[in-house]
């Protein structure tokens, strides 16, 4: 073969760069066994198959050795550090020594390649990729000269589906290796698998997911499986590529790897090496007989086996027969072998086939597990996260809603009518306010209302005042549970951001202390307004509520009962009179309170010129209670000395007023009952003379009774609107009292504590439908939910020190505000099932909507319409390193206080329970624990004001659970805290409930924090935050164990020297 020794002296003295390896050996000839002289120092440059022999790296080339028909003999003891290149052609072999193993190792990998033999067997292997590619694609491309008529009867191309349950997973398969071949004899490996995707329409590699890392085997059992969900687009067609790599060093391994273009695999410095890969058909998979593929794992040129890899078809419900497998363990310096025996169980039936549920739920991403339990059997482990478009449905119902209220309150401000300038002009400041609000409004719900996109809030976006009302983070975690020897179970869990008004900031707080600063100076307003309670403004509002209510119901009940009337109809117009006694009832009782006397009073003191016709003092009655001393009294009214004092009010006027509508009620009750005797007494007359005469009778009558009814009808509305008119402008009144004392601070409160009710809404409606989902079958829950109510514990995660103490007062308040929440279970009209929210800042109700089939599976009750309770509790327990300085330098009061607040509400539900429940209705594991003792061992921990006492959530989360109740876990951003949490939970319900073997705890908690086994999605970018982000080694711990160790002086010495550069950086 002939070269150009130019060429070649050129090719020699490029820069480093363009080698594929470079660096010193020690080279000689080798005869037999007998080197023919001693090793001299080279440095050696490989170029494709091209080895050049250099004295130094910057002298000319003295040999070029060409790697043809050549093979290498690496010597496997463990302190040879040296390699022979041996020659077909009978050339004396090369020896080659390198100054360490790993050098040698890497040596005899890159002229292995070199090779080309091996050159021609990648050529070999593209060459087959492209003859396959070819034959998929001549059906695609001969489509195109078909006539137009073919081509529409083929339609799309024709791709096989996967048979499956509805709702379930299209595919899921477990994965094992066995015989990995190192590339040293002495390795032990640590592995793990790639698992991209190869769709028959498009042809493009997508990388999908990745198994856990296996160490210290050559044949790893992963407990990953791979699993895609229901939408993902999976046919017989599609081919799935498994990639073997061998982990050099765990903790250096990072998912920045995984940026890599699909088809260039991953140096080898990066900290992981291939080791080799396979493809097949997902029809293969699923058509075999015994639901298995055994492949052969290849290196990347298709020459050399590295091994085997075997696909197992995984149905949840069903485990294989007839194999037995082992896994190994190191546990304290000890092997501990587990043997799995599988038997077959029956199938289950996918619990959440559920349309209403679909519509609510988006986007699921699952992964599936298997791990050994106690008794040497396996559970299968399906998790699954999906978001919820209530995170925005939600917060665009209620911004709507506050919209209809503040533009009913502003214009009842506006036909408060004349008023003296003092109160005018405060109610034209109010006004304007309340109306640069309710513009603030409108454009947020605009702003939503274009909003396109993901359906949640990530946390980058928790600062953006537009998306200010959305949750942050909104997920449902549900871990599908089925083991071989107990029935299958489902934990669901919410995970959310703790709801915060983060665009408002926290420097001066969280609602918490600021509605009690607000409350504070409301009380020495001075003459400005006249102060009312929070509780007298809330029964004002409850007022107004009532007013609009009930008002049209009267009306048209009346008109009802003229209806009647005039048709001769008794059985009718008995029940139009029962209905219009009950609503007209109801109103009356509504004003039957003696806020609503004293704010006529205040507002007729408002008026230009009015005097009192009696002193100012009202009546003591038992109604009026503690409040009058400092809010309700007139004497206060004395302050507004600006007023003038020239007209007649007289304060019984209002009793009068009130009464009448009662008094007209039993006018017309006694007219009924007048006009369906005398009907009875001439029926029966008429009927034994001539029966014809009775029925002229009958049409004589019918004028006569809607004649006699519609004088009182008419006395009953006049009555009720002048009450409806002046009850509406004293509670108007109030609500002045109550924006006026505290412009702009009370709106602003307003907003903050919307914006955090919102969030906080958003969260317990999805936890609502999820939980009336997955218990609909169960008579006990349902019981259980309309006798007592829900409960609905929330864990936060947040530490009382700097910003996030403000967090916590926002969530405090936005949680206690969700006891306003009542829920109501009707049957869909339509196929829209999302909730429907009406009601007013107080009190909501959410009509949930149940397709007609589910509807019938509830109790009769809720059936009815009967409104469902629910019982929100908060136990906060921080954790992070910031949690450590508010322990030691800070105070933990507000933790301390919440925590015991809402202990009382536990208990208080818990009371409720074993009061109105049966002993039967408590879920199946209630045999193990006590619940008395476990609220007694809470109510200890509470107490013991432990640092860090991470019992707290987990006794509460048992509680909630045993108590059919719904969870949250909620940190700043539901993100590490959070997922820390939610996984030791996770687990620590596998090893409890489910007998997960004690040596796998560990394991299993790896396995589901990994990051390399969340799929596609959360590979190298953070869906949450749409940015790269460094794998940082995930934590086994609540908390960084390394800053609880230090000591006290050592912080207060780092605070000292953290205080010294601040004031040296800003001076």
């Amino acid at each position: 073969m002939r070269f150009n020794a130019k060429d070649l002296a050129s090719l020699a003295r490029r820069p480093s760069g363009c080698f594929d390896k470079e660096g010193k050996l020690k080279i000689c000839r080798v005869v037999g066994d007998e080197k023919l002289i001693e090793p001299r120092e080279r440095w050696c440059r490989l170029k494709g198959n091209l080895l050049f022999l250099m004295k130094n790296k910057s002298s000319e080339a003295s040999e070029v050795v060409i790697l043809e028909r050549c093979w290498i003999v690496e010597f496997r003891s463990k302190t040879d550090v040296s390699i022979v290149l041996k020659f077909q052609s009978g050339e004396p072999d090369l020896y080659l020594e390198a100054a360490s193993k790993p050098e040698c190792e890497s040596w005899a990998v890159a002229l292995g390649e070199a090779n080309s033999e091996g050159l021609q067997n990648k050529i070999q292997q593209l060459r087959r990729l492209i003859m396959e590619i070819k034959e998929e694609r001549s059906s695609d491309e001969a489509r195109q000269f078909l006539p137009s008529s073919q081509v529409d009867s083929l339609g799309e191309p024709q791709f096989t589906s996967i048979q499956r349950i509805a709702n379930e997973p299209k595919l899921e398969f477990s994965l094992a290796c066995k015989d990995l071949v190192a590339a040293t004899r002495d390795r032990k490996l640590n592995t793990f698998i790639q698992v991209s995707v190869v769709h028959p329409a498009e042809h493009i590699l997508t990388r999908y997911s990745s198994t856990e890392i296996v160490e210290g085997t050559r044949d790893p059992l992963f407990l990953t499986g791979v699993t895609f969900p229901p939408e993902y687009p999976i046919y017989e067609e599609t081919k799935i590529k498994l990639t073997v790599y061998d982990v050099k060093d765990k903790s250096q391994d990072t998912v920045r790897t995984s940026v890599l273009p699909d088809h260039k695999e991953p140096r080898a410095d990066v900290g992981r090496s291939f080791l080799g890969c396979t493809t097949f058909r997902v029809g293969d998979l699923v058509k075999s007989k015994e639901q298995q593929l055994t492949l052969t794992l290849r290196t990347s040129d298709g020459g050399k086996t590295v091994g085997t890899i075997e696909v197992n078809l995984v149905k949840m419900g069903e485990l294989e027969d007839g194999e037995t497998d082992h896994i190994t363990t190191d546990t304290q310096d000890q092997k501990c072998a587990l043997v799995r025996e599988c038997t077959a169980t029956e199938g289950i039936s996918g619990k959440d086939n559920l349309p209403s549920l679909n519509a609510v739920l988006k986007n699921p991403i699952c992964k599936l597990y298997r791990f050994p339990t106690s008794d040497n059997k396996w559970m299968r482990i399906r998790e699954q996260m999906a978001e919820t478009n209530l995170s925005f449905h939600v917060p665009k119902e209620l911004i709507n809603l506050h919209i209809k209220e503040d533009m009913r309150r502003n214009q009842e401000l506006k036909d408060l009518g004349e008023l003296a300038p003092h109160w005018d002009n405060m109610r034209k400041s109010v006004i304007a306010h309340c109306d640069q609000m309710l513009s603030m409004y409108q454009d947020t719900l605009a702003e939503l209302g274009k909003h396109t996109g993901s359906s949640f809030k990530s946390s980058c976006s928790k600062g953006e005042k537009t998306l200010e009302f959305i949750p942050i983070n909104l997920h449902l975690q549900r871990m599908h549970v089925h083991s071989p020897r107990l029935k299958d179970a489902l934990y669901d869990v919410i995970t959310v951001g703790a709801p915060a008004a983060h665009f408002q900031g926290f420097k001066n707080g969280g609602l918490r202390k600021l509605l009690s600063k607000f409350e504070a100076e409301r009380r020495n307003t001075g003459y400005q307004c006249i102060y009312y309670s929070p509780e007298n403004t809330a029964k004002a509002k409850e007022v107004l509520s009532n007013i609009n209510h009930l008002q049209p119901l009267i009306s048209s009940h009346a008109d009802l009962l003229l209806n009647s009337a005039s048709q001769h109809s008794p059985d009718s117009l008995k029940n139009s009179l029962k209905m219009l006694s009950e609503k007209t009832e109801l109103f009356v009782h509504a004003f039957k309170d003696q806020l609503v006397r004293n704010a006529l009073l205040a507002l007729y003191t408002a008026r230009p010129g009015c005097v009192l016709k009696k002193p100012a003092v009202p009546r003591n009655s038992a109604e009026e209670g503690g409040d009058l001393q400092h809010q309700d009294h007139p004497s206060q009214i004395k302050r507004q000395d600006s007023i003038p004092h020239h007209s007649e009010y007289d304060e019984e006027e209002w009793d009068r007023v009130w009464a009448n509508v009662g008094k007209s009620l039993n006018c017309v009750i006694a007219m009924v009952d007048r006009l369906l005797e005398k009907d009875n007494i001439s029926n029966i007359k008429e009927g034994e003379n001539d029966p014809s005469a009775a029925d002229c009778k009958v049409l004589h009558t019918g004028g006569d009774w809607y004649e006699q009814l519609y004088p009182l009808v008419i006395t009953l509305k006049d009555c009720m609107g002048e009450v409806v008119t002046r009850a509406k402008q004293s509670m108007a009144f109030v609500l002045l009292q109550e924006l006026a004392c505290g412009l702009p601070q009370c709106l602003m409160l307003t907003l903050r504590r919307d914006i955090v009710f919102s969030q906080a809404l958003a969260g317990l409606v999805c936890g609502f439908i999820i939980k009336l989902h997955t218990g609909l079958r169960d008579q006990g829950f349902l019981q259980q939910l309309h006798t007592v109510g829900l409960l609905v514990q929330y864990e936060g995660l947040l530490s009382t020190y700097s910003e996030e103490a403000g967090m916590l007062e926002d969530m405090a308040v936005g949680i206690s505000d969700l006891q306003k929440v009542m829920f109501k279970v009707i049957e869909a009209k339509s196929e829209d099932f999302l909730p429907i929210i009406t009601g007013r800042r107080e009190h909501y109700i959410i009509e949930v909507q149940l397709p007609a089939k589910m509807f019938e599976l509830l109790p009769q009750e809720i059936k009815e319409g009967k409104l469902l309770r629910m019982y929100p509790v908060l136990f906060n327990v921080g954790i992070n390193e910031q949690q450590t300085l508010a322990e030691r330098f800070g105070d933990t009061t507000l933790q301390e206080n919440i925590n015991q607040e809402n202990l009382e509400l536990l208990k208080e539900y818990y009371k409720l329970f074993t009061e109105k429940m049966p002993p039967d209705c408590l879920p199946h594991f209630q045999e193990q624990n006590d619940l008395k003792g476990l609220l007694e061992n809470l109510h200890q921990n509470i107490q013991a004001k432990k640092r860090k006492n991470v019992e707290i959530m987990w006794l509460a989360a048992t509680i909630c659970r045993k108590l059919n109740g719904v969870r949250f876990t909620c940190c700043k951003s539901a993100k590490d805290r959070t997922s820390m949490s939610v996984t030791l939970e996770q687990c620590s319900i596998l090893r409890d409930e489910h007998q997960l073997h004690k040596d796998f705890f560990i394991r299993a908690l790896d396995c589901m924090r990994s990051r390399q086994t969340q799929g596609a999605l959360n590979e190298s970018d953070d869906p949450e935050t749409g940015c790269l982000t460094d794998n940082k080694p995930t934590s086994r711990h609540f908390y960084p164990v390394a800053l609880l160790l230090v000591s006290s002086h050592l912080l207060v010495v780092w605070l000292i020297l953290s205080l010294a550069l601040l004031l040296a950086k800003y001076q």
